[in-house]
């Protein structure tokens, strides 16, 4: 798709150019308006044909808003690299801090379901005594 047609597909100017932001919100009023659900089963076919020419022109601003983005910060070091992981004072990774709290959360809840496994066996045991010799 040919990035005229996919920013007059999204409500822009043919020669504007709309920063990521822009796109993604007009993607979204754009996907809102025109998403199959929302049209009875009669228009549902034509729903998805403009739903999926929305969706490509999106990915397509999308692409040539990154491409911009790095021919204009080609010769600079301003990229941020953003992990998801937060990293110590030294620049290394902490995955003993972050997996401490987890193994707490795991071993807390094995030990309060093993606890009250054991608590309710009894008082079932208390309430219902076998006559069977060969069950505990």
């Amino acid at each position: 798709m040919i990035d005229s047609e996919a920013r007059k597909l999204l409500g822009f100017l043919p020669n504007s150019s709309p920063s990521s932001s822009q796109v993604k919100s007009a993607y979204k009023k754009k996907a809102w308006e025109t998403h199959p659900d929302r049209f009875p089963l009669s228009q549902r076919s034509h729903a998805e044909s403009n739903f999926k020419l929305i969706s490509e022109a999106y990915t397509c601003l999308q692409s040539a808003s990154g491409a911009r983005r790095q021919v204009s910060s080609a010769g600079t070091n301003s990229w941020v690299v953003r992990s998801g992981v937060p990293k110590g004072a030294h620049g290394g990774r902490n995955h003993a801090l972050i997996g401490i709290p987890f193994l707490f959360i795991v071993l807390g809840t094995a030990a309060l379901g093993g606890s009250i496994a054991t608590r309710t066996y009894r008082k079932q045991k208390e309430a219902y005594p076998s006559h069977n010799p060969f069950l505990p």
